[in-house]
């Protein structure tokens, strides 16, 4: 298995490489590739220069700053990058990372930042207020736990856009709905941070299985029983959902 990582010198504000680290450990022989914010990513290139190309490719939580510099790295690549996203490259990107490929974001002062264009929503951000909440959703069967932290909601503008989870319990991709997130062929994105794979040891595997990979998750017992643990305390009506 390959797995190409963005950016992980700024794109890791929650400790979302986490996700990779665990995902190392699950994984005998994954090969990872590090990119750079000074590179150009390389599952855009075709063959990746030895005939193979990545199972996944990741990019976790940035600062608001570090948007706009992913942003503007990534701009020269935007059509490679719909070609990608359209060929079922299998990415996912956590946190706020997903801002980047909707339409703007706005501020109080009614300023719009344009983003990637690449999807059919838009983001509102609120720098004196943070968003804190604990999060419960299913994807498909399987049961979501994790948290989130962030100035932005987001909001569908495409009607056609499907959601990564539904909400049980929490704020969906903005309080008013249940819907969070995206998934478009293989393209995932959510705003639920944890880091997710520690956190969701099923939707690990379930991602995984889906690009042809079947594993068993590090430290099996442990992880699992952390899990179910969250998943109950998450299900219970008396538990709190937002700090």
């Amino acid at each position: 298995m390959r797995v190409e990582v963005l950016f992980p010198e700024i794109a890791n504000l929650y400790g979302e490489l986490g996700n990779i680290r665990y995902l190392e450990k699950s994984v005998p022989g994954v090969k990872i590739k590090e990119t750079y914010v000074n590179e150009k990513p390389a599952f855009l290139d075709a063959g990746c220069g030895d005939g193979e190309g990545f199972d996944l490719v990741y990019m976790g939580t940035m600062s608001e700053s570090s948007q706009l510099l992913v942003m503007d790295k990534l701009a020269p690549y935007r059509d490679e990058l719909i070609s990608s996203i359209e060929g079922d490259q299998r990415i996912l990107v956590t946190g706020n990372a997903l801002e980047i490929f909707g339409k703007f974001i706005s501020d109080d002062t009614g300023e719009k930042q344009q983003c990637m264009g690449i999807f059919g929503f838009h983001t509102e951000r609120k720098m004196m207020k943070r968003f804190n909440s604990l999060y419960l959703g299913k994807y498909g069967d399987i049961d979501v736990v994790g948290y989130k932290s962030q100035f932005t909601h987001s909001f569908y503008d495409d009607e056609n856009l499907k959601p990564l989870f539904m909400t049980e319990r929490g704020p969906g991709f903005n309080p008013e709905v249940k819907e969070e997130g995206i998934r478009y062929k293989n393209f995932m994105a959510t705003y639920v941070i944890g880091p997710l794979f520690i956190l969701n040891p099923p939707l690990m595997t379930e991602i995984l299985r889906e690009a042809g990979t079947d594993v068993k998750p590090a430290f099996e017992e442990a992880a699992m029983d952390a899990y179910r643990s969250r998943v109950a305390e998450y299900s219970n009506p008396k538990t709190g959902f937002y700090y």
